[in-house]
């Protein structure tokens, strides 16, 4: 592997106008192809296996003319204080809010006047009111002149004097990314990386390399959309971790071509060597990341897989970027720019005691520069008290993991949005005059004639909405007299606040009720109603001869949640017991890759437990400006496991590498953590560092599990590289000694050698240059 990749490196290195060119031509290529690609598909969600999903797919078959994947827009309204909603001017204001919304724009479909059923459109009090604009497309699909038609019709109705706030899928969404603080996470970003260089041109290396390799991963993705089915939203996971392992790729590269210049070596040579060393680690690194992002289809939610495989390729593209685009801009940029000094000695002739002590001061100006580093400080501290270390670190981490063990899961609902945003107003008025259930409605489905599923389509049909406002009739009875007996017995349900009557469709074999629960949509309560309907409906079932489904899309997020929960075990063990076997390969060792795979779920634990206690429990809210603690975002530990499992293997890799090679060239263990230290240490931080400031600037953001987001990568990525690798893993390196590498005789005649380390390269490249020796003359 090492040798192969050294003379990919000089190849590219000495074709840099070919290489250069190549890949401005994909750069190229793939933005023409994105822009003239088909607009992506809108988002789908679907969950195979689950109740939620089957009643979905039944809806779709036996009510093909409701638009149940259409955006919808829920708007509230109150009267002003004193007044009814149902006074005749109130009344007039809110009828002409009405007709504005239907004639808005050419997507509405039409809008649920809230006089014609005020049993349900209208609170108990009479202040309160609420209609639903129905839009014939998905909420992805709701153009501009849409969105600024609803927020104009209802500024309209608020100069008159009433409240007036929406929520739905239709709603736009205003929070937006890419705000201040990720702004302020770049440029600390290009900051680390002059410091850690001391070159512009070497800074901006990684940037531009990293951003090609992520532009030609989002074209291919966009290109790509309509053939997959991917769709815009595909392309978030890949944009983030491509950006992260493509600067860190580089940077590694970058580092050991400096490292080879100051030993000596000729550029052509440095890029060769570069290249086949830290290019073996960036090969195997990249691996690990791939298999992270691929296991993403154990879950089996199409969405994910098809999330976590774009990804991949991106991660792919960084991989070729780092081996073959770096070593041609290594070959382009200015010899001395890219030159790390050395020490270079210095054959003194003592012509006088005045150039005696002018290289005597020159000597020691050398002898200083040349000093340990932060890097050899630190790993011979850690080797002289292995056992503090190692239980600082590992009790820290476990303590800070304990909350970890209260994880709770949900989705975002509008419940978690900033409370300056209109959809969390609209959100608490209608908790407010109808109740916390009312905003998590569920949907019953009650079939007659078949009770064995076999007439479900599998049409993905989203998540729809529940509103029990009666719109659909049926001309059968059968179903519909036994929805209504049924009803009547979900009612009697702890937790349950109302059912609605019954709606048929019109062959009379299928109809649905709205059941209102007594708590919020994301409330454990809510869930253990769910699972209490469920259990009810296996005895009705029987005595009603029908097959009886809850969904809605409360449930829709439960059964989410739940998926996500079962899977999570499962995914890990393949992640890390694929990554382990792939370890094992490149450093041959058993328990190397062991401490690696346990480290790397301390991180996350320690990870998890920071989150729960942050925006579950509410620590430290007023600080990151959390305005409703809750359960945590069902996606954010599965890709809070593939983002950091992939910056995690990148650390070990490099840093670890560094330490194989040395002891494969002789050094004893103690030496071989030294010498890792002080060629990867500090890159290694510089590469966590840059990543703490990208994640840390999403906690900046107004929503909620935008800020949840970033804090979990920044944290994890803090503990994982700060904790777990520049402390436990040289802890642990100090205690095991030479059992460190111990591999069983039988085992190292199975598995292939790669030869990261570059055992082969050492035998056949000339050695480094010797530096120049300069006489100090008179």
């Amino acid at each position: 592997m090492a040798t192969f990749l050294s003379k990919l490196g000089r190849l590219a290195f000495r074709r840099k106008g070919v290489t250069l060119l190549l890949w401005l031509l994909a750069f190229v290529g793939m933005g023409v192809a994105a822009s003239s690609a088909p607009t992506p598909p809108a988002d789908t969600f679907s969950m195979p296996g689950t109740e939620s999903q089957e009643a979905f797919d039944l809806l779709a078959e036996k009510f093909p003319d409701a638009s149940v994947d259409g955006a919808t827009a829920r708007v509230v309204v109150r009267a002003p204080a004193g007044t009814k909603i149902t006074s005749p001017s109130t009344r007039t204001e809110v009828e002409r809010l009405v007709t504005e919304l239907g004639a808005s724009s050419p997507q509405v479909v039409g809008v649920a006047d809230p006089y014609r059923s005020p049993a349900v459109s209208i609170s108990g009090d009479g202040t309160t009111a609420y209609l639903v604009v129905t839009y014939k497309v998905p909420a992805a699909a709701v153009d501009d002149e849409a969105h600024d038609a609803l927020d104009a019709a209802t500024e309209q109705a608020r100069e008159a004097g009433l409240t007036v706030e929406a929520g739905g899928d239709a709603v736009k969404i205003e929070q937006a990314m890419g705000g201040t603080g990720e702004q302020i996470g770049i440029l600390i970003s290009a900051f680390v990386l002059v410091l850690t260089f001391g070159s512009m041109i070497a800074a901006g290396m990684p940037l531009i390399t990293a951003l090609i390799g992520v532009g030609i991963g989002i074209s291919g993705i966009t290109a790509l959309g309509s053939t997959f089915g991917l769709s815009g939203t595909t392309s978030t996971l890949a944009m983030m971790i491509g950006l992260a392992v493509g600067i860190d790729y580089a940077l590694f590269i970058v580092s050991r071509f400096r490292a080879e210049r100051a030993e000596g070596r000729t550029p052509e040579e440095a890029a060769g060597r570069a290249v086949g060393t830290a290019g073996s680690a960036v090969v195997f690194a990249g691996l690990t990341v791939i298999v992270a992002l691929a296991g993403l289809a154990v879950v089996n939610i199409p969405m994910l897989t098809k999330m976590g495989l774009a990804a991949a390729g991106t991660v792919a593209v960084a991989v070729l970027v780092a081996i073959t685009l770096v070593p041609a801009l290594l070959g382009l940029a200015p010899v001395k720019v890219m030159a790390r000094k050395g020490r270079q000695r210095y054959a003194v002739k003592p012509l006088s005691d005045r150039l005696r002590r002018r290289a005597a001061k020159h000597e020691a100006k050398l002898a200083r520069k040349t000093k340990p580093n932060l890097g050899t400080r630190w790993a011979r501290y850690v080797l002289r008290h292995p056992v503090v270390v190692l239980l600082v670190g590992v009790i820290g981490l476990g303590t800070i993991a304990v909350p970890a063990a209260s994880l709770e899961l949900g989705l975002p609902g509008e419940g978690q949005m900033s409370t300056q945003t209109t959809q969390r107003k609209a959100y608490d008025l209608l908790s407010e005059s109808f109740g916390p259930g009312f905003n998590g409605p569920l949907m019953v489905t009650v079939q007659t004639g078949s009770t064995d599923g076999t007439d479900a389509t599998g049409t993905d049909t989203g998540t729809g909405t529940a509103t029990g406002t009666g719109t659909r009739t049926g001309a059968g009875a059968g179903a519909k007299a036994a929805a209504d007996e049924i009803g009547k017995a979900l009612a009697k349900t702890p937790g349950v606040a109302s059912v609605s009557p019954a709606t048929a469709n019109k062959a009379g074999d299928t109809a649905i009720l709205t059941v209102v629960p007594t708590s919020g949509p994301t409330e454990k309560k809510t869930e253990e109603l769910v699972q209490a309907l469920r259990d009810t409906a296996g005895g009705l079932e029987r005595s009603t001869a029908s097959r009886i489904l809850v969904t809605g899309q409360t449930a829709m997020f439960i059964d989410f949640s739940q998926t996500l929960d079962d899977a999570l075990l499962p995914y890990l063990a393949l992640v890390v017991g694929l990554a382990f076997l792939l370890l094992m390969v490149v450093f041959r060792s058993v328990l190397v890759p062991l401490k690696a795979a346990l480290g790397f779920l301390l991180s996350v634990a320690a990870a998890l437990g920071a989150v729960v206690a942050v925006f579950q429990w509410g620590w430290l809210a007023d600080v990151f400006g959390i305005d409703a603690p809750g359960p945590i975002m069902s996606t954010m530990p599965i890709f809070m496991i593939g983002v950091v499992f992939g910056l995690a293997m990148d650390y070990e890799v490099f840093l670890v590498s560094r330490m194989r090679e040395s002891y494969a060239h002789g050094a004893r263990p103690g030496e071989a953590v030294v010498d890792g230290f002080r060629h990867g240490g500090r890159v290694v931080a510089a590469a966590a560092v840059i990543m703490m400031s990208v994640f840390s600037g999403f906690i900046v953001e107004d929503n909620d599990f935008v800020k949840m987001i970033g804090f979990a990568l920044a944290i994890a990525v803090l503990f994982d590289a700060f904790v777990v690798r520049m402390a436990i893993v040289p802890a642990l390196f100090a205690l095991l000694g030479r059992s460190a590498w111990w591999l069983p005789k039988w085992l190292d005649r199975i598995l292939p050698r790669v030869d990261v380390e570059g055992e082969k390269l050492a035998a056949t490249q000339p050695a480094p240059h010797s530096p120049r020796r300069s006489t100090l003359v008179g």
